[in-house]
């Protein structure tokens, strides 16, 4: 069985406050990109997982390999995998891959075995491997709330150039939230950001979208800041970072220029990336 695993980029990232349970309440606006991994995988006598490339764990951090632990110990069946892992997305970089990794993993393993997974069924094992993977298996355009547990999609038209670009540093999630100033961090109007896509208004969208992340995210790694700096002075009409970082996506509706910008942000050494959003609504609706 083949899937590709999309990444995912977000518009908006709110975050409203700290829980009680130490996790902090958010806002985003996720949206899938057509950028992504490759998943191979079918029944096999024992487990066996390869990857492209040499950095990828086998240990609890791989969701793939969490996905099928997770699934065993809730169904009981004693099946194994041949499983490779083509990775294109980079760690680190606040585009989702290894959550969109496990996720497809999960719907693999459904189709593979016959589970016949209900929604919530896939909804739970999602939310047990990390917070963006529910996002993932839905894999379309979604205002996403609390921890990633609400994810609601929206239909949209709008379709820019979409450029990415990430420093060979990544940024800690982990250490990102921990130094977050929320008193000092861009707060953007989330439901606004899903109205200018929903409307297709541009000229709207390029001023209202925002990330809290940046302010913790530019003190850790400011290549991200310089990166973000630059690519609106080559000519881009906006650019933000993606997620906790540390990559940088900017738009543009002329495919010219983003070519001409990605020539140059290649030249500098970063990995460089021209891609666009990928609406394609996975037929399940959110819970």
């Amino acid at each position: 069985m083949y899937r590709r695993c999309y990444a995912k980029i977000n518009l908006g990232l709110n975050v409203k406050g700290r829980r009680e349970d130490g996790y902090h309440e958010l806002e985003m606006i996720m949206l899938p990109i057509n950028f992504y991994d490759e998943l191979y995988v079918e029944k096999s006598l024992y487990m066996h997982f390869e990857s492209n490339r040499t950095y990828v764990s086998t240990n609890k951090n791989n969701t793939v390999l969490a996905a099928v632990s997770y699934l065993k110990e809730r169904y009981g069946f004693l099946d194994n995998f041949t499983i490779k892992l083509n990775k294109h997305i980079p760690t680190r970089a606040g585009l989702a891959g290894g959550s969109s990794d496990g996720a497809n993993m999960i719907l693999a393993i459904d189709e593979l075995l016959g589970l016949n997974m209900s929604d919530e069924e896939k909804k739970d094992a999602c939310l047990a491997l990390g917070s963006d993977v529910y996002f993932c298996l839905l894999n379309r355009p979604s205002l996403v709330k609390g921890t990633g547990d609400v994810v609601l999609p929206f239909e949209m038209k709008m379709d820019p150039y979409i450029l990415l670009v990430k420093p060979k540093e990544g940024v800690s999630t982990k250490e990102s939230f921990r130094t977050l100033d929320l008193l000092k961090c861009d707060h953007p109007d989330i439901n606004k950001i899903k109205e200018d896509l929903e409307n297709n208004d541009y000229d709207a969208l390029i001023k209202d979208i925002g990330n809290s992340l940046e302010e913790p995210s530019f003190r850790l790694n400011p290549k991200i800041k310089s990166i973000k700096e630059e690519l609106v002075e080559l000519g881009m009409d906006v650019a933000l970072m993606s997620g906790s970082g540390s990559t940088v996506f900017a738009l543009s509706l002329d495919e010219k220029k983003v070519d001409e910008v990605q020539a140059i942000m290649y030249k500098k050494g970063y990995f460089v990336r021209k891609t666009k959003i990928f609406n394609n609504a996975y037929p399940l609706k959110a819970l």
